[in-house]
């Protein structure tokens, strides 16, 4: 099983932005949407954001909606996250995964598979 890997997190102020990226294998991203999830400590995985790899259709958790960006590049074949102004409560651990799911499961990290090892996010007060 060929796995996604994450890169791009790091230590940022409140107000900060971030851009993390998701390299996906070329013959599982065509298949598939790409979504990033989060987990923080003492909480559950939650949805962030996912991306149709056909169309470039995007969705949202109801959290990051008017503050986050989901793209692709299809040439590269990379997902990325643009995180613009981050709040403490952003800091957590972000993973990319692939679903064949439809745009209701997407937002359910167990229809999900090939999860990278992660990556950290952490915004000062």
């Amino acid at each position: 099983q060929v796995h996604l890997a994450e890169s791009g997190g790091g230590l940022v102020q409140a107000g900060g932005s971030l851009r993390l990226s998701c390299a996906a294998p070329t013959r599982t991203a065509r298949t598939t949407h790409i979504g990033w999830f989060r987990l923080a400590p003492g909480k559950e995985r939650e949805f962030v954001a996912a991306i149709t790899w056909s169309d470039g259709r995007s969705f949202y958790g109801n959290l990051v909606r008017d503050r986050f960006t989901i793209s692709r590049d299809i040439a590269e074949s990379r997902v990325y996250l643009q995180m613009n102004d981050l709040k403490p409560e952003d800091t957590a651990v972000y993973y990319c995964g692939v679903t064949l799911g439809n745009s209701v499961t997407i937002r359910n990290w167990k229809t999900y598979s090939n999860w990278g090892q992660g990556t950290q996010v952490t915004v000062s007060s």
